[in-house]
């Protein structure tokens, strides 16, 4: 499915990791491991084969963005390359990945922010639920959106 949020920048298209292998793990490799010094044995995880993931593609068609969601309803692994950042990327991914959830017939959605994301997790109206912890060296809190169905 492709969503066009703003045609002349960027598309959201939803993808498998079998479809998009190459280009989720180059965009979290550049975010996570390179930017963020993530350990390669914590962002592969193992649960990328049956997730349902989220790729930003530049007007020019290049991977510039990726989130990811699990079954229950956690999104995660939501990155955007350095040079895209504070154009609404961020911002189509996650709305496109509500939207998944909505679709899915899911009440709540969870999340692991680092908590410098959180004011941008709450805009859309996501709440802490847990206190502070470290991942990956990290400091993150645990948010949720319940939703409307």
């Amino acid at each position: 499915m492709n969503k066009p949020n703003n045609p002349a920048r960027f598309l959201i298209r939803e993808v498998s990791w079998q479809q998009a292998q190459a280009e989720l793990r180059e965009i979290r490799s550049c975010v996570f491991v390179e930017e963020q010094l993530v350990p390669a044995h914590l962002e592969w995880d193992g649960y990328d084969e049956n997730a349902i993931h989220l790729l930003a593609l530049s007007s020019a068609g290049h991977a510039i963005g990726c989130a990811r969601i699990l079954e229950k309803g956690t999104i995660g692994r939501m990155a955007v390359l350095k040079n895209y950042r504070g154009q609404g990327v961020g911002r189509a991914l996650l709305e496109q990945a509500i939207q998944c959830c909505r679709e899915r017939g899911l009440n709540s959605i969870t999340l692991s922010a680092q908590t410098h994301a959180i004011p941008f997790y709450q805009r859309s109206g996501f709440v802490i639920y847990s206190d502070e912890y470290m991942d990956a060296e990290i400091p993150h809190r645990d948010m949720q959106l319940k939703l409307s169905i």
